[in-house]
């Protein structure tokens, strides 16, 4: 692949004797859909902590927009253009959903007029805009995830890594969040979804890794990995376990 967006190389993380990730290669190119799968502690969490900057990869290099950040704090990637959301929602309390998002925009020295205009929009983009002077403590947990988005997306990405931006949301819920990340997508945003729910995920991504103890073990589009033998065995076998 070519004029990747994101250029992972040889990326090691070990815990002590532990070695959780490694080593591996991914590339995103502007603007895909990448769905990355496995099954618990298969290290797609490390791997997308490596990316985002919450862990320093042991060996490897990472590269973004051409430029090497594998060394590099999360909040220096997060001004280049590397955003993520968490599994559990952990907005600001005591404070609005507005102002939930002049947080970041204040780290990134956007205030004043733009960054009232910049939260307002990403909000109206997320559904969020009649909820914007609400306190964080009222939001359903639908509103929770859409602002746990909300606050990734006001620091204008251009790769959103979406952690489990559906778990815990009804069928419906969860086709309202896909319907919001198809739109950001649209706009030009290069997206890495991790997801347990598995028909979200093959709706979504144009292209999927899963990871089996810390390695590639597949990667194709999404009948190729439903179909592949090996993903059957250690992925969606367990999931059909009682």
């Amino acid at each position: 692949m070519t004029d990747a967006l994101l250029s992972v190389r040889q990326v090691q993380k070990s815990f002590g004797s532990l070695r959780a990730l490694g080593p591996v290669d991914v590339e995103l190119r502007p603007g895909e859909r990448l769905g990355l799968i496995g099954p618990n502690g298969s290290g797609k969490t490390t791997l997308i902590n490596c990316v985002a900057g919450l862990l320093l990869p042991d060996t490897g290099t990472i590269v973004f927009r051409g430029e090497d950040v594998g060394r590099r704090p999360a909040h220096w990637r997060a001004r280049k253009g590397i955003a993520r959301t968490f599994q559990i929602p952990r907005p600001f309390t005591g404070m609005t959903v507005l102002e939930n998002l002049y947080v970041p925009l204040d780290y990134l020295g956007i205030q004043g007029r733009d960054e009232r205009e910049r939260a307002r929009g990403v909000l109206a983009s997320m559904r969020l805009e009649a909820r914007m002077e609400a306190p964080v403590e009222s939001l359903s947990q639908l509103e929770l995830r859409k602002l746990e988005l909300a606050r990734a997306l006001v620091t204008d990405p251009q790769l959103l890594i979406a952690d489990e931006a559906m778990a815990g949301l009804s069928e419906a819920e969860i086709d309202e969040i896909l319907s919001l990340l198809f739109e950001l997508n649209r706009s030009g945003v290069a997206i890495i979804m991790i997801e347990h729910i598995m028909h979200a995920v093959m709706q979504f991504s144009e292209r999927v890794i899963c990871l089996e103890t810390g390695q590639i073990i597949a990667q194709g589009t999404p009948r190729e990995i439903v179909e592949n033998p090996h993903v059957q065995r250690v992925y969606f076998g367990e999931q059909n376990r009682p």
